[in-house]
């Protein structure tokens, strides 16, 4: 069921109404439990198994570390580990694993066993984003007792009101398919009775808004022209033109993803719940490290908290940080699918965070006093703060065609045709609307661009404020007609299959 369908229109209307009807308050939780469970089963039915075995081992297993008399709180927490990587590894690298073997031993492809079975397992919607939040929820229980505080606001002493909700905690329906990931330690303390009247209903209509305009106008009509960058297509085309087209991709993949998250967001507001921001205008980042601390913040925090500190972070030394950044960054972008090109792409963002380290940040910072320091004159600081996010933009755009191309041979195909086709004229019918619709995702990351962030905004005459705030009115009201009046083909979002 997609946001950006009619269906799920009556389906969430229909939720609404029930969950704010009075007489049914006292039951908020179940209500949204049972819709979530509706909206996950809505296409494939058999997959809801799935989503309601993972949400009783994280029930039980974060249970049990909190109540059990025994006190063997590591052997729960390393069984709930293990039992949700070994369903995540089964369902989304079964297959791929399974083709290494059959590779590696040259052997046939049955038609019927167990092999075939591995080799035709179905990927379950969301697996990447509920898994790792059931993770989250046993490492912070299991946290939280060893650190000897209260675990009331995550475990309730009684099991049927715990596995409740954690069902609410894990298919609660705005994140569920493709998130923000969330974790158990904010989520919880929020579950109560909510109230109508308390709804944040400015912000609620922003966040559907924007969101809704960013998927439906913006990376809806843009995959009819990045359409062209698949193989063989791009061949026939300039190196302009393909240029411009992974340019356009670069803003399709930030317009699907970011309108999503901000649909998530708002939807879980008219509920009365608070989802973290995934995106913070990322393509103003003047450094990979920034762009990975705006880009799906609730992936990177993720893999920050219970992976890159587990591992010893930045505090063994150099040559340990710049292996632990690899290790996280390759198995996140293994995360996001079952193929060697996310891997790479992983280890891409490693080897540039890495090398950015080496260049950058382990530099000592020179001694300067206050007579000695010149201020930058504001000319200056525009280039160079356009030259670092041109340079930061380019590098992640370039591994964004891993995602498009997943296919090396492609992927390294398509880099030389960018020299190949240097003589061939740039094709305006693909060039002009990729950038027509780019544009609103340059001027919704524009005045958040870094040299604008240093001009504090209670310095302005009170007229520019005016200003401002009537143009961001304006913004939302004709993004609000552009979604009636000019919304692409729909289309599933591009996360959905991670």
């Amino acid at each position: 069921m997609l946001f950006n369908s009619f269906t799920f229109l009556i389906f969430f209307l229909i939720t609404f109404s029930i969950y704010y009807f009075p007489p049914l308050k006292k039951a908020q939780v179940l209500i949204l439990v049972i819709a979530s469970l509706i909206f996950y089963s809505w296409s494939q039915p058999y997959l809801l198994i799935l989503l309601v075995l993972s949400i009783l081992i994280n029930s039980l297993t974060s249970y049990m570390i909190t109540h059990d008399i025994q006190e063997r709180e590591k052997l729960w927490i390393i069984l709930g580990i293990i039992l949700n990587l070994s369903i995540l590894s089964l369902f989304k690298y079964g297959a791929l694993l399974t083709h290494l073997v059959i590779d590696h031993f040259d052997a046939t492809r049955p038609d019927e066993g167990l092999i075939y079975i591995l080799l035709h397992l179905p990927l379950p919607i969301g697996i990447s984003f509920y898994t790792f939040e059931g993770i989250s929820l046993v490492i912070d229980v299991f946290t939280q007792k060893k650190n000897q505080r209260e675990s009331k606001s995550y475990v309730s002493s009684n099991l049927p009101e715990h596995i409740l909700n954690t069902s609410f905690f894990v298919a609660f329906f705005p994140h569920l398919i493709a998130g923000p990931i969330l974790k158990a330690k904010h989520f919880y303390p929020q579950i109560s009775t909510k109230e109508f009247k308390e709804l944040p209903w400015a912000f609620v209509f922003r966040s559907l808004t924007v969101g809704y305009f960013l998927k439906v106008v913006i990376a809806d009509n843009l995959k009819d022209y990045t359409f062209w960058i698949q193989y063989p297509y791009y061949q026939g085309l300039g190196t302009i033109t393909n240029i411009t087209l992974l340019f356009g991709y670069s803003m399709q993949i930030f317009a699907d993803f970011a309108g999503y998250s901000l649909i998530a967001i708002g939807l879980a507001a008219s509920l009365g719940y608070q989802l973290p921001d995934n995106f913070n205008f990322p393509y103003i980042s003047r450094s990979i490290s920034e762009f990975w601390r705006r880009w799906h913040i609730s992936l990177s925090t993720w893999l920050r908290d219970y992976l890159y500190f587990s591992l010893g972070g930045n505090r063994k030394g150099n040559v340990r940080t710049y292996i632990n950044l690899m290790i996280v960054m390759t198995l996140g972008g293994f995360w996001h699918g079952a193929a060697w090109s996310y891997a790479v792409w992983g280890a891409y963002h490693g080897i540039g965070l890495a090398l950015e380290r080496v260049f950058s940040f382990n530099k000592k910072p020179t001694e300067s006093t206050d007579e000695t320091t010149v201020k930058t004159p504001l000319w200056w600081q525009i280039i160079k703060d356009s030259f670092q996010v041109l340079i930061v933009f380019i590098f992640v755009s370039l591994g964004w065609l891993l995602f498009k191309l997943p296919r090396f041979d492609q992927a390294l195909d398509f880099l030389h045709t960018l020299i190949k086709n240097i003589h061939i004229k740039p094709g305006l019918s693909h060039i002009v609307p990729t950038l027509i619709f780019s544009l609103p995702v340059i001027i919704y990351h524009l005045p958040h661009f870094p040299t604008f962030q240093t001009m504090k905004k209670e310095d302005w005459p009170k007229p520019l404020h005016q200003v401002w705030n009537l143009s961001q009115d304006v913004a939302v009201g004709l993004m609000l007609a552009l979604i009636l009046l000019n919304s692409g083909s729909s289309q599933d979002f591009i996360y959905f299959q991670f």
